[in-house]
């Protein structure tokens, strides 16, 4: 670097300045580039396992809901036999009903609530480190782009963002998100176990 000039050793173009930016973009590069792949890494996952939860997630909702199709099958059963039965003259007291009736309260098996709740609960999570990625991702985007200005000018704005990742203690979200999925992935292994059971 070459040497300042008398008195302007802090002035905006002194060199003072860009040996700071050329030592801070190294630091910047080995700091970001790994954490920048890990989330990458991590959003790539995510997707592909959040897909594949929501179609476990939509044969298995199904069990929450009572089955329309089989109830309108019994009850139109009920009355094809009473038709039937009122046709041959028959007293309308010795008809025999299957008893379905369909404005009874439906309640799911609580094995299907827990798998839906563990399920649904790894979605979110899932979802949530996606999220979560995907903004990592955008700060580092925007904490690696170029800044205009003089030397000096350059240096406070990349100290600026500096102090502003160490405040938003991005390093250290970045390092939940592993553990997130890891919950996320749990909680579905732990719903597939129990969907399994008889």
């Amino acid at each position: 670097y070459a040497p300042s000039q008398q008195f302007e050793e802090a002035g905006p173009t002194s060199s003072i300045w860009r040996a700071y930016l050329d030592e801070s973009l190294i630091y910047d590069t080995n700091m970001l580039g790994n954490q920048r792949g890990q989330v990458n890494i991590l959003l790539v996952f995510a997707g592909l396992f959040s897909a594949i939860m929501s179609a476990f997630i939509a044969q298995s909702a199904g069990n929450l809901q009572p089955d329309y199709v089989k109830l309108s099958a019994v009850l139109l059963f009920d009355q094809i036999n009473i038709q039937l039965v009122l046709a041959s003259g028959i007293s309308p007291d010795r008809i025999t009903t299957s008893g379905a009736d369909p404005t009874t309260h439906f309640t799911p098996d609580p094995l299907d609530s827990w798998v839906n709740g563990l399920w649904f609960s790894s979605l979110t999570l899932s979802l949530a480190t996606a999220l979560f990625a995907v903004l990592a991702d955008g700060w580092y985007c925007h904490y690696l782009s170029p800044i205009a200005g003089n030397p000096q000018v350059r240096a406070r704005t990349r100290h600026l963002r500096y102090t502003g990742l160490l405040d938003w203690r991005v390093s250290t979200l970045i390092g939940i998100l592993p553990l997130m999925l890891h919950l996320s992935l749990f909680l579905f292994s732990i719903g597939l176990v129990l969907s399994l059971l008889p």
